[in-house]
């Protein structure tokens, strides 16, 4: 009686499998009522791919991301295996359960050498599907309009909102702030003599970065992002590393760090369009977000330089033309790194040596300049020289 039950037990087993025309074979589990899935149908459903011997691949239960399909014409569609869930969808209704069995051989057929070695020859690609949502098309177009509609009104509330967050951050904190023309806002926290860089340095950086509601959300600095509780798993904690105007970086980066001298500090408030626009960056970077960064500029390494673009590019620079004797040395004097006499010597600068002036300020009487011939940066004496030619 055993044996013969089961037998009874397999051979109903064997005849719930069936076959789609394009040669995958499925089951059934469930038989929900109401209307079956209809070409054209927008489907949502939780899937489980895996191999016959249940290695499981990928799973939505695990990913969190449902599958989501316009049900199609098998004959309209040319993957294999889209095509052989294409047969069976319609088949289904809301909240069916299905397992569909597609042969590994005809999937890589004329494909050999793609074929991954969990899927053997006479092997099946297993899918165990569960129908969790029909929409008609008409439906589905207006649910994601609506969605569209909704996005489009909370980014046009970020953008407006932008400026009145930011000037709260900034009241709140009472930061006194310079605004450069691209409306970079900063402050300079501690001042340095040291030279500037120049687009096409290498700088190293450390920072902490914040949304304006004091949100750390990346730090060089191991004990800020400890104490922020940022999981940063592998990453190693020392300042990064970039070659300034390049682009590599944020434009508020680009701009803000070649107001600062080698050692200096400095807190920069970085609206959206010199930050990350309407795009955002993850989680914690919203579009249309001003960005605060506390950066200090650690090093500078000196990059070749294209000299005339470079002066052009750089923020509060006039560009003196190559051939101009406005600012030709007129006897024998030194560039220094410093603006001191106690200065270490870069150069001595003999007479009808050409310089541009990168700074109207002067510190003790000397002014800072670049050497046309050799790029390097440096301070000269202003007594030393024809004429100085100061930034507009």
């Amino acid at each position: 009686m055993i044996l013969a039950l089961s037998i009874v037990v397999n051979a109903s087993a064997q005849s719930d499998v069936q076959h789609t025309p394009g040669g995958a074979s499925y089951r059934i589990f469930t038989h929900n009522t109401g209307d079956k899935i209809k070409v054209s149908d927008v489907i949502t459903f939780q899937f489980v791919q895996k191999t016959d011997k249940d290695s499981v691949l990928v799973s939505s239960y695990v990913t969190g991301n449902p599958g989501r399909a316009q049900v199609l014409l098998a004959d309209t569609v040319k993957d294999y295996v889209e095509k052989n869930l294409m047969q069976v969808f319609p088949l289904l209704t809301l909240h069916d359960s299905v397992e569909v069995k597609v042969p590994s051989d005809s999937i890589f057929n004329k494909m050999e050498a793609q074929r991954p070695p969990f899927l053997p020859k006479g092997s099946n690609l297993v899918f165990d599907l569960k129908m969790e949502r029909v929409q008609s098309e008409a439906d589905a177009r207006a649910e994601a309009q609506a969605e569209m509609d909704k996005v489009r009104a909370e980014m046009a509330n970020a953008k407006n909102n932008e400026p009145i967050a930011a000037a709260n951050y900034i009241a709140v904190h009472k930061l006194i702030l310079k605004t450069t023309a691209s409306g970079l806002k900063y402050v300079i926290t501690k001042s340095s003599l040291k030279a500037k860089p120049l687009a096409g340095d290498t700088l190293l950086v450390n920072y902490t970065g914040r949304t304006l509601d004091d949100k750390i959300f990346d730090s060089s600095i191991e004990a800020v992002a400890k104490a922020a509780n940022l999981n940063q798993p592998g990453r190693t904690y020392e300042p990064i590393q970039f070659v300034v105007g390049t682009g590599g970086v944020i434009p508020g980066w680009d701009e803000g760090l070649l107001l600062l001298g080698e050692g200096a500090k400095a807190t920069l408030v970085i609206p959206s369009s010199l930050a990350y626009g309407d795009r955002g960056a993850g989680d914690d970077i919203k579009p249309y977000s001003t960005l605060v960064f506390d950066v200090e500029l650690v090093k500078i390494k000196p990059g070749k330089h294209d000299f005339a673009k470079n002066i052009a590019a750089a923020p509060g620079v006039s560009s003196i033309p190559a051939n101009s004797t406005s600012a030709s040395t007129v006897k024998v004097t030194n560039l220094r790194s410093a603006p001191s006499s106690t200065g270490k010597i870069i150069k001595q600068l003999p007479i009808g040596d050409k310089l541009y002036i990168v700074s109207d300020k002067e510190v003790g009487g000397y002014c800072k300049v670049v050497d046309a011939k050799t790029n390097k940066t440096g301070w000269v004496y202003k007594g030393a020289v024809k004429l100085i030619v100061k930034a507009l």
